[in-house]
């Protein structure tokens, strides 16, 4: 693979497995040092192992990015481990699906606390070190559930519909920051998101997220692919 992000340094949130853990394999192929972070610090120690044996410089750090002092304390890994930050993956997500009426206080407030709250957390962490390298990247990982509601995805969709706005304002906000701001909206990838089983061959692959990561960093800099969709080509029927 072409090194064309060789000396760049890159976050991934959510990185130990699923699309993250192929967005961190991908900017590792392509050059980057990359820290990635999760909840759990056992999975995350053994993604940097794995990750690590691929090549590259790879840190890692337990983060749960709905709490600041967690996204804080993975900011400074970042400093002490890879000495600066230009691409920033917010892709750490969960889906809690259940009817309003079903739907408890405390899976609403994790669901956007993690889906919403954490991209700005880790955005506004991200700022003062992209002024410091003169600019940088952010791609956030959305859904197609960002533009098509869904019975029983109240809170999910409401946290992607809101990141998508998030995106669109934040680039409006920092274009002349040297500081790109996409989002990519994939529909069904074969993950075992929420701890469900990925199920079938026709869904999207995590490595053709990935792909269409790498793609928007390699375009010029005088250009933006501000917002990405990505569906299988040919979804199951019925």
């Amino acid at each position: 693979m072409e090194k064309f992000l060789e000396g760049k340094s890159a976050v991934v949130t959510g990185g130990t497995r699923g699309i993250g853990r192929a967005v961190a394999e991908a900017l590792l192929g392509a050059g980057a040092s990359v820290a990635i972070c999760g909840r759990s610090g056992e999975a995350v120690s053994r993604a940097v192992a794995e990750l690590g044996a691929l090549g590259g410089k790879v840190a890692g750090c337990a983060a749960d990015v709905s709490d600041p002092g967690d996204v804080a304390a993975l900011f400074l890994t970042v400093d002490e481990q890879l000495g600066g930050l230009d691409i920033l993956i917010n892709n750490a997500g969960l889906g809690v699906f259940s009817s309003v009426a079903d739907l408890t206080v405390e899976d609403w407030r994790r669901t956007i606390g993690t889906n919403l709250d954490g991209v700005f957390y880790c955005c506004h962490e991200a700022m003062p070190r992209f002024r410091q390298r003169g600019g940088g990247f952010v791609i956030n990982i959305g859904s197609l559930a960002g533009r098509n509601p869904f019975a029983g995805g109240a809170a999910y969709n409401a946290s992607k519909f809101g990141l998508i706005g998030f995106s669109e304002a934040m680039m409006l906000d920092h274009r002349y920051d040297n500081v790109r701001v996409a989002v990519v909206m994939p529909g069904s990838v074969d993950t075992r998101f929420n701890n469900q089983p990925g199920g079938g061959d026709w869904k999207s692959a995590p490595e053709d997220i990935a792909e269409a990561v790498l793609d928007l960093l390699r375009m010029p800099e005088r250009s933006l692919v501000s917002r990405v969709e990505i569906r299988p080509s040919k979804p199951r029927k019925g």
